[in-house]
């Protein structure tokens, strides 16, 4: 069910229409008969005849907790009792689901003794559920007993009404439910790329800050180096953050914090939000009967959560900064490119391209310059532009090289220069030697400082003006010409 579904029938109706009836591993009760009735009614004058009820509180006793839950005014559900915490959206979406879903069975006592609800497991129930409707200061009640061994049906009674009834038995599977299984894992979670302006991690072997580009998705590696970060790489990293889910929540104590290595930690992130505010997750491993045990603590505001994560937890942040450094050879805007030069290399003349529409005019326009003039192909133009802007590197090498000649990188090598409408050099790649064992990499140098291997396959550098030039009309044959 969608979050948009989530509220529309929130909890407890059972809907009408039979199933076969529940049978006992003893006689058949004499008094079953076949129930018509929903299970779980809303207070009458709450819904419309085919409106679902909007339930806007939950209150889940079981396996020795209480539990409340409490649905915002965007539809999201909260614990409120006995911690503040996000509740686990797939087990509050199991509860509605199942309880809006499931079908009334069969009427098993209509006046039950003390005796039969014992039987049940009635007498003092296995799991409460007690739901609040919007618009009406009452709620209705579930209780459920124990598991009919014969077909795996449970027994459930409605408060207010002495009639014992059979249901599904993934009712109980669903409402049984206690605070931890109703409470969000993801201690690590909620922590979107688009929603943070920087990231800091001092982890146990790397340590790097990022920081988003304002007024644009990119983002950029301050420390230890300035460079391009990858975003894609760096969604990824939240991602896998994500995805270590909390094991269990241990009391948050300052005890307990020093005594888990949290003081000291062995990393520990900060990240900036969007709103201004920051969420720090510190992790540490400690030992315990032998054993290494792995915990966090996510700290934003005046709220504080500790939580036992596992081992890859302490890893997720712990990245090289080459891994997070954006892969493209060249950073540059296609629309701001004025104008191109291509070196073949080997001595042979360069070839200038120039972008002759005024303004932000499109590659319509561009035209050979030099070493001789003509209208260039458009769109050959577009291909080389779009070839040269998603070229990325396989690996990278040595940093500001003392000679770049023993890459095969000079003043003769191939390659092109992007300027822009000032003649500013926006970004340049020159193609270097092959790198050993491997003739579809090159040695390159791009936009950064540092040797590059780039893949090859699919760039076609011109070689002369010809090459991007529109071909000459072929000469009419004399015996096609008229007299």
């Amino acid at each position: 069910m969608s979050a948009a579904r989530g509220g529309l029938v929130a909890l407890l109706v059972l809907g009408t229409g039979a199933l076969p009836a529940c049978k006992e591993s003893g006689p058949r009760e004499p008094r079953e008969q076949a129930a018509a009735e929903q299970l779980f009614a809303p207070p009458s004058g709450t819904t419309g005849k085919d409106t679902a009820p909007v339930f806007t509180r939950i209150t889940v006793r079981a396996q020795g907790d209480t539990t409340e839950l409490e649905r915002g005014p965007e539809g999201a559900w909260r614990i409120v009792a006995p911690v503040q915490a996000r509740a686990e959206p797939a087990a509050v979406e199991a509860l509605l689901e199942t309880l809006e879903r499931s079908k009334s069975s069969t009427l098993v006592a209509e006046a039950p003794t003390d005796a039969d609800l014992k039987k049940y497991g009635l007498d003092s129930p296995v799991f409460t559920v007690t739901a609040q409707v919007s618009g009406s200061p009452h709620s209705v009640t579930l209780h459920g007993g124990v598991e009919n061994t014969f077909d795996g049906s449970v027994y459930v009674r409605r408060e207010g009404d002495p009639k014992v009834y059979a249901a599904q038995g993934s009712v109980r599977w669903s409402l049984d439910k206690d605070t931890f299984a109703l409470r969000s894992k993801e201690l690590l979670g909620e922590l979107e790329v688009t929603a943070l302006t920087g990231i800091e991690v001092r982890a146990r072997t790397h340590t790097y800050v990022m920081e988003q580009e304002k007024g644009t998705s990119r983002w950029r590696l301050t420390k230890p180096v300035s460079e391009r970060a990858d975003e894609a790489r760096v969604s990824a990293l939240l991602k896998a953050l994500k995805e270590h889910r909390a094991l269990s929540f241990p009391k948050d104590t300052p005890e307990a914090r020093k005594k888990l290595g949290l003081e000291a930690p062995q990393v520990d992130a900060r990240f900036t939000r969007t709103s201004g505010d920051t969420v720090r997750i510190r992790m540490a491993q400690v030992m315990e009967d032998g054993a290494p045990r792995f915990h966090a603590l996510r700290e934003q505001g005046f709220v504080a959560t500790l939580a036992e994560v596992p081992e890859g937890a302490l890893d997720a942040l712990d990245v090289d900064v080459l891994e997070l450094k954006d892969k493209h050879v060249l950073s540059f805007r296609r629309e701001d490119v004025r104008r191109v030069v291509f070196h073949p290399g080997g001595g042979a003349p360069a070839i200038t391209l120039v972008n002759a529409a005024e303004g932000d005019g499109g590659t319509e326009s561009w035209q050979v310059e030099s070493p001789v003039k003509g209208k260039a192909q458009h769109f050959r133009v577009v291909s080389l532009l779009r070839a040269l802007g998603a070229i990325k590197a396989t690996s990278f090498g040595e940093a500001k090289p003392r000679s770049w000649a023993k890459y095969g990188i000079d003043d003769a090598s191939r390659g092109v220069v992007l300027l822009g409408a000032q003649g500013q050099e926006l970004a340049r790649l020159w193609l270097g030697a092959e790198v050993p064992e491997s003739s579809e990499l090159r040695y390159a140098r791009g936009s950064g400082p540092e040797v590059m291997e780039v893949s090859i396959e699919g760039l076609a550098l011109p070689q002369r003006a010809e090459d991007l030039m529109d071909a000459a009309p072929a000469a009419e044959p004399a015996n096609a010409r008229g007299p």
